[in-house]
């Protein structure tokens, strides 16, 4: 028997809180990168954070946004360890194309692979949490719709990569994660459009609706502690939040001192 199935069982909340966690993994993503470009000093640890931070953002706007998602007539449970397999994942690709452009540069040819291994990824995050759900019945996708979520998921991936590198200014960097968030959102609902359920008649739901939430919470938890994190080392450290303009003023002199001989 097919479902009616919903994204939005609680309205607008959901996705508009998914968004922000989605622009909110992106900002402190770029401002890390951007720190890290700034000074070859602990290059490493700059890029791991901002990864970490971008994967996280990822990784809690797919699960904020599942918690408006409802089968009607089924109730649907959570397989733990796929959960935080998808969380891994999440945080590992992006550490790959984070790395690339970091210390390979923004060249063409190394934003198209960074791109392409961090949205395929990306992508896969998305259908590792799905597999991870667990419902009395079973869910059926349409390739094409599928597919278009891959390609965005690869296009928002090398956008974002390509602003992690080029985007250096505060306010740039934060319009920039604004888009990147519609992107980012943007693929997970057309994913989940690609959703239809067939619900295996007389079969007792897994768990109570108080539970899913209490497990969703749970598993956000500590990603959004990571992301906590991240921004407490972004605000405390003066050369990320205030020194834009000064790092680059030595340039501009340059260039200026050029132009005049």
């Amino acid at each position: 028997m097919s479902a009616t199935v919903s994204n939005f069982y609680y309205g607008a909340t959901t996705p508009i809180a998914a968004y922000l966690m989605a622009c909110l993994g992106a900002a402190l993503g770029l401002r890390c990168t951007t720190r890290s470009l700034r000074r070859r000093e602990r290059r490493a640890g700059w890029l791991a954070l901002g990864a970490v931070s971008i994967g996280c953002g990822i990784w809690t706007m797919h699960f904020v946004g599942m918690i408006g998602f409802n089968i009607q007539g089924a109730l649907v449970s959570y397989d733990t360890g796929l959960t935080l397999a998808s969380l891994a994942v999440a945080i590992v690709v992006v550490a790959l194309g984070v790395f690339i452009v970091g210390y390979r540069g923004a060249a063409p040819a190394n934003l198209a692979v960074a791109g392409v291994i961090t949205g395929l990824g990306v992508a896969a995050m998305h259908y590792l949490g799905m597999a991870a759900m667990r419902v009395h019945g079973t869910l059926r996708y349409s390739t094409p719709i599928v597919v278009v979520s891959v390609v965005i998921a690869v296009v928002a991936a090398t956008a974002a990569l390509w602003a992690a590198v080029s985007v250096r200014r505060l306010w740039a960097s934060l319009g920039a994660s604004l888009v990147m968030g519609v992107a980012v959102t943007g693929m997970h609902y057309i994913g989940m459009a690609a959703v239809s359920v067939d619900v295996t008649a007389g079969s007792a739901p897994a768990q109570s609706s108080v539970e899913l939430l209490s497990f969703l919470l749970l598993m956000l938890a500590g990603p959004l502690v990571a992301l906590l994190a991240a921004a407490v080392v972004v605000m405390f450290d003066p050369e990320m939040m205030l020194a834009d303009d000064r790092a680059e003023a030595p340039v501009r002199r340059g260039r200026r001192r050029a132009l005049a001989e």
